[in-house]
Parts: C-alpha cells; sequence; structure tokens
C-alpha cells in the first residue's frame, strides 16, 4: 500500500459501515454500551496508550445535541490567544499547542484534527494515519490475529485513535475533545481526568442508540462528567436538568449552570465571528470553559462575569467554523448554508435563514428594493426567487421538511416560503461521483441510484406546499447548484431590466438537511 493521503482516506474509507450493518443495528433496538468504552481502551492499548497517558494533553470534553461544533470551536480560539505567538499576552504562557477534534467534517477528513485551529497538512495526516494503522496491524501479528481491515476499529474509533496519537507527538498541551454520538459510551470518553466538560443545548437525536427521551438523552451526555472535574450546561428542558444535576452527584462532578447569555455578548459589543442569535449561547457556554480551564492551567485574577479579557474578545470574533449558519456570495446568490439535520438544528437554521431574508428588507442600499416574497413560475418576472436545497439520505427528513416549512411560514407571513425547492442525493459530482473525503458508504446505494428517498421527500413538499413552489429532483449536489444557479440567471435575463437594482445575495438560497449536503456544496463551489 502506498502511503499518500489519498491512500490514507481510501483505506479509512475502508473501515465505515455499510448501509445494511447500520439498518440492522437500527432495526434490532440495540443501544450502546459499557462494552463500547472497554474495546476502545483495548484499541488504545493496541497503539501503545493507556487512557491516563492523555491527561497529558489537558483535555476539554464537550458533548451535547446542538451546538457542540461551534462551542468547541468557540473554546479552541478564545485559548489560542493565550499561545505564545500572541505578543498581547501578559503572562508567561502555559499553553503551547492546542488540539480540537471534531466531527463530522465539511470537506476534508484532515479538518477533524486540527492543531493551533488548522487542519493536519494532507501529509501530517497520512504520516499519523499509517503510524496508528501500522501499530494496529503489528499488534494484531503479535498475537497471530489477522491484520485486514475487518481487525482494525470502525471509521470513527479509528479517528478518534488517530487524534490522540496525533495530539500525543505533536506535544498538545491542551486539547478540545468533542463526543461523536452521546457520551457515556462514546468512543471519546475513555478519558480519565479532563479539566473541565461542557454539555451543550439538548434535543432528540441519534435516538436508535440513544433512546427516544429528552432524559435518556440526558443520561448519555452526562456520561462524560468526571470525578474532581466542573462540568458547564446552558439552560435545559427541566426534566434533562434533572437528570444532569442527578448525574453529576453520582459521578462527583460539579455541575454549574449557564443560566445567561454574557452582558456584553448579549449587547452586541462583542461580535460574535458565528453568525445567528443561539451562537450567543454557545458562545457564552465557552467562556466559562475556557475560563475554567485556565483556571486548572494556573492563569491567575481571571474574571469573565462583567467584562471579558481582551484575550476572550479576540477569540470570539475571530472564530472560523464552516458550514454553520454561513453565508457565501455569487454574484446576486447568497448560498445560506447550515447542516441542521434535527427538528432542533433545521428550526435554528430556519430562524437565522428568516433573518436574513427580513433583513435584507431593511438594510440600507442605494438600489430600489425588490419584494423578497417567492416568485413562482407565473411570477418569475417579478420578486425575488428563494429557493432550497435539500438533501437527507433516510425518510426522517420529511419532519425537517415540515418544521421548516411551517417556521418559515409564520415568519414570511405567507403560505409558500420558497419559490423553487431542490432535491439531490449527497454525490458530490455528475461525472466523478463522490470526492473521496465525502464517500458515505452507510446509505443504500440502490437508493442512491434511483433517487428513492429524495422523490419521496419531493412528493412530501408538495403535499405540504401545494402548488406554491415549483420542485426539481436531481442526482448530484454539482446539479443541484447548477439548477440554483439556472433559476437566478433566467430571473435575472426576465423582461424586468433588474441591473443596478439586484444586490449581492439578494436572491437566498439555503442549503441545509445535511452536513454532507453543505461539504458537497462547499466543494463544488471551490470547484467553480
Amino acid at each position: 500500500m502506498d502511503r499518500t493521503y489519498s491512500d490514507a482516506v481510501k483505506a479509512l474509507n475502508s473501515l465505515q459501515s455499510n448501509a445494511s450493518v447500520v439498518n440492522a443495528i437500527r432495526q434490532s433496538g440495540r443501544m450502546m454500551n459499557a462494552q463500547a468504552i472497554a474495546e476502545m481502551v483495548e484499541w488504545c492499548r493496541k497503539i501503545g496508550y493507556e487512557p491516563s497517558d492523555f491527561n497529558r494533553l489537558n483535555v476539554i470534553h464537550i458533548a451535547g445535541t446542538k451546538g457542540k461544533g461551534s462551542t468547541s470551536a468557540f473554546i479552541s480560539s478564545i485559548l489560542a490567544q493565550y499561545l505564545p505567538s500572541h505578543a498581547e499576552v501578559a503572562q508567561p504562557s502555559k499553553l503551547h499547542k492546542i488540539g480540537l477534534y471534531t466531527s463530522p467534517h465539511l470537506r476534508f477528513v484532515r479538518e477533524r484534527i486540527q492543531v493551533n485551529n488548522a487542519p493536519l497538512s494532507e501529509a501530517a495526516f497520512a504520516s499519523y494515519f499509517f503510524q496508528t494503522w501500522d501499530r494496529l496491524e503489528a499488534s494484531a501479528a503479535a498475537v497471530g490475529e489477522p491484520t485486514n481491515p475487518c481487525a482494525k476499529p470502525v471509521y470513527f474509533r479509528f479517528l478518534t485513535l488517530m487524534a490522540f496519537h496525533t495530539y500525543m507527538s505533536e506535544g498538545v498541551d491542551t486539547a478540545v475533545i468533542e463526543c461523536g454520538i452521546g457520551g457515556e459510551y462514546d468512543s471519546t470518553n475513555i478519558l480519565v481526568q479532563p479539566t473541565v466538560t461542557g454539555i451543550t443545548s439538548l434535543g432528540i437525536d441519534h435516538t436508535f442508540v440513544l433512546g427516544n427521551t429528552i432524559t435518556e438523552i440526558a443520561w448519555h451526555k452526562a456520561g462524560i462528567m468526571k470525578k474532581g472535574s466542573v462540568c458547564y450546561t446552558v439552560q435545559q428542558p427541566e426534566a434533562a436538568i434533572a437528570v444532569l444535576r442527578k448525574r453529576a452527584v453520582e459521578r462527583g462532578s460539579e455541575l454549574r449552570l449557564v443560566a445567561e447569555r454574557h452582558p456584553q455578548i448579549v449587547s452586541g459589543e462583542v461580535v460574535l465571528g458565528l453568525a445567528a442569535d443561539f451562537q450567543k449561547t454557545n458562545a457564552s457556554l465557552a467562556v466559562e470553559i475556557a475560563a475554567e480551564h485556565l483556571r486548572v492551567l494556573g492563569f491567575e485574577g481571571l474574571d469573565v462575569k462583567d467584562k471579558l479579557p481582551e484575550e476572550f474578545v479576540r477569540g470570539l470574533e475571530q472564530v472560523k467554523w464552516g458550514g454553520r449558519c454561513e453565508t457565501r456570495f455569487e454574484g446576486p446568490i447568497g448560498w445560506h448554508l447550515d447542516g441542521g439535520h434535527t427538528l432542533e438544528s433545521i428550526t435554528v437554521a430556519g430562524q437565522w435563514y428568516a433573518e436574513c431574508v427580513l433583513a435584507s428588507q431593511t438594510s440600507p442600499s442605494n438600489n430600489p428594493p425588490q419584494s423578497t416574497a417567492p416568485s413562482t413560475s407565473a411570477d418569475s418576472k417579478g420578486s425575488l426567487p428563494r429557493i432550497l436545497l435539500f438533501n437527507q439520505q433516510t425518510r426522517a427528513g420529511l419532519p425537517l421538511l415540515k418544521t421548516l416549512h411551517g417556521l418559515l411560514s409564520d415568519q414570511f407571513r405567507e403560505g409558500h416560503p420558497f419559490s423553487h425547492v431542490i432535491f439531490c442525493s449527497n454525490i458530490t459530482f455528475a461525472d466523478s461521483g463522490f470526492r473521496p473525503d465525502l464517500i458515505s458508504i452507510n446509505v443504500s446505494q440502490e437508493e442512491l441510484e434511483d433517487l428513492r428517498v429524495q422523490k419521496e421527500l419531493a412528493q412530501g413538499w408538495e403535499d405540504i406546499d401545494g402548488k406554491g413552489s415549483e420542485i426539481f429532483v436531481v442526482r448530484t449536489i454539482e446539479e443541484a447548484v447548477e439548477k440554483a444557479r439556472h433559476i437566478a440567471r433566467k430571473w435575472m435575463e426576465g423582461d424586468v431590466h433588474r441591473e443596478g437594482t439586484t444586490r449581492d445575495g439578494d436572491i437566498k438560497v439555503l442549503v441545509t438537511g445535511s452536513v454532507h449536503l453543505v461539504g458537497g456544496v462547499l466543494e463544488v463551489l471551490a470547484a467553480d
């Protein structure tokens, strides 16, 4: 086997669970269990580590349903301001390298493993990947076991092992680690002594492994609490808070509630680097977690209650986290990207999109304002198009569409929130198919080929919306992007002369439903 980045991605993809395995797990009702942790500990030993070795990383462990990635990014960005490279640091730095491990990725799998807020280079990713791979093969060979992919951990477990190995090798002295699914039995939960833990907003997701109620899900998330470490959380449903409090007592952790957003964030004095109102909650949680971590490391005189230190302000304002309430402009098109794929996250994505649309009606401009009511095929020369580009590879997409339609109908005070709706699979390109980093074999290839799910979602949207929008089903993300561009061009070329009256980004496309879709759209936009 060659040892390039492409070879590493190909080998990693061989560790994905295929669609039939995933469906069998869903249908069996089998829940995550404690054996998962014992298995992960054993995998760690096979590459030469005991879980206690990772105490050197000074880990911040983050769980939650919504906002755990954004919160982790805020924390990492704040802490980066205390690195020696920042001359503004007032006292000798106790931080030298910061690791950030998150999932899923948008365009490149190496985005998941970052050092000082930069993804690993292709060369570094390949190197650490094959070091981990070789250690596992050597361990298997030593006891006479097969060394093929079947003898290695599955995709996420492997990446988690690789992340820990990378950070130990790189000399990372603070690591922000985001859980994958749940907490109690998550692959990351082999950590022995995190400096601090955090639980973001809770909601219903991954029910086939975590349970169907908020209390069951809260139980799993609270599993990251550790004796002697403080755990911070935000306002939660009362039943969830009760579970978190009980679990904190059982596990010897102190639960602290960040009940209010930080006043400087609420007032807008601190302008967050991530858009959308809900990010103010994530940022306020990140402030408390980062402050606690710095106190544990020995930073003195750190008070964040009323006035944030300049380092915190810079970190909050400079944070980057793609694909979450992100806007990209392409002439008259504004691509509004958010990977919301649960009822809660699609709600906040819809609220953010509505804010963008409604704000465009009142934003100052030298140009005459255009109506933001969506055009239809019968009115294609009048008001601005509003376009939904949607992907889900399961039938769970229909409740998301119903939620989005209801929310935006209320926000726009009209029954048809979009003029055009485009459904596509998660295949990236029309000619070359998936980008290797974006390959997913845990969905049915048969359903991908005949667009079964997309056609069902299209019918579902028509049932919800009536004849209020033009609906398209296309095979790939590339074709969906081109369809949206075609709609924009057609509208711009209408009989009404629009040059000089349409501002950049006036034609707003909401891209949502899955992180795979958002990553694919970003890949297509970059390719062009």
